[in-house]
């Protein structure tokens, strides 16, 4: 036997639905025998949990699950993945009709439509296949170092993977899959008995906490009863940027992007002295034109 025998694909499935994640996984074991599942989780929450702490090779998300969304959840396992292991493949399960599913062709992940078909899973296998065989040639890694941010030396070290770039790319996609919600025009912040109006060009960026978005002007904050979920939607995105799950900037307020010596990137402000932690799934908005 060889000493080099490649250890089996290993596969976490998370899916709200025992009967639907059952099957799932019993279509795996015939289409794919190799693959071993390591988990199944019943919720987002869960699938976080079970995620970093297994670290298999491929996930497969429900879109929709209690706790956290497919989407959530991933996007929470990319910014809290430990550096130097290769971010798992995406395979989202999704009851998202055809026309939907266009959004998928060219994404960095793929898809499984419910009820579990083996003609279409089994063309999920072979992808998943042939990027597994990727990952491991060349020097072994499943990431590559993508062109440097502007204001990053050139002998900076990378933070962000092609994973990494695959994730934000896809994220965009399926929320551009998102019906379109009313653009705002002011941010109203109840302060005592009044409430403040806030114009959007007076905002320097929006930080979560906890129930609350914090609304950070140049020299003045105030607390608005909302989550950057629900807020995102209604903001200009040529104007104001995600760059962490907790964080939106307005991105007219941004003066550099700077790496440290771990390769973590952050931004400086043009009139504002906070320094805010960008996640490696957002670094591509800081890439040199």
């Amino acid at each position: 036997m060889s000493k080099h025998t490649p250890r089996a694909p290993r596969a976490l499935i998370a899916e709200d639905e025992p009967i639907l994640a059952a099957a799932l996984a019993h279509a795996l074991q015939r289409l794919w025998p190799e693959l071993d599942i390591v988990a199944t989780c019943p919720n987002g929450v869960d699938a976080l949990r079970q995620g970093l702490a297994l670290q298999p090779d491929i996930l497969f998300l429900d879109i929709k699950m209690p706790g956290k969304t497919g989407l959530e959840a991933a996007e929470e396992l990319a910014e809290q993945w430990p550096d130097g292991i290769p971010f798992p493949h995406i395979v989202f399960v999704t009851a998202y009709d055809e026309y939907a599913l266009a959004a998928f062709e060219h994404a960095a992940a793929d898809y499984v439509l419910k009820p579990v078909n083996d003609a279409r899973l089994g063309k999920t296998v072979e992808r998943l296949q042939q990027r597994l065989r990727d990952s491991a040639g060349g020097s072994g890694a499943a990431t590559a170092t993508p062109a440097p941010a502007a204001t990053v030396p050139p002998t900076a070290p990378a933070a962000e993977s092609v994973s990494d770039d695959n994730m934000a790319r896809l994220l965009s996609q399926l929320q551009a899959m998102l019906p379109p919600a009313p653009r705002l025009q002011m941010i109203r912040a109840a302060v005592g008995n009044s409430v403040r109006m806030i114009a959007l060009a007076d905002v320097v960026y929006f930080e979560a906490l906890d129930k609350y978005i914090n609304v950070v002007c140049q020299d003045s904050e105030a607390l608005i009863r909302t989550s950057l979920k629900e807020l995102l939607p209604q903001l200009d995105p040529q104007q104001f940027w995600q760059i962490h799950r907790g964080t939106i900037v307005n991105a007219s307020a941004i003066a550099t992007a700077v790496r440290d010596e771990a390769g973590k990137l952050s931004l400086t402000l043009r009139q504002h002295p906070a320094q805010l932690r960008v996640s490696p799934l957002y670094a591509h908005l800081f890439r040199q034109m």
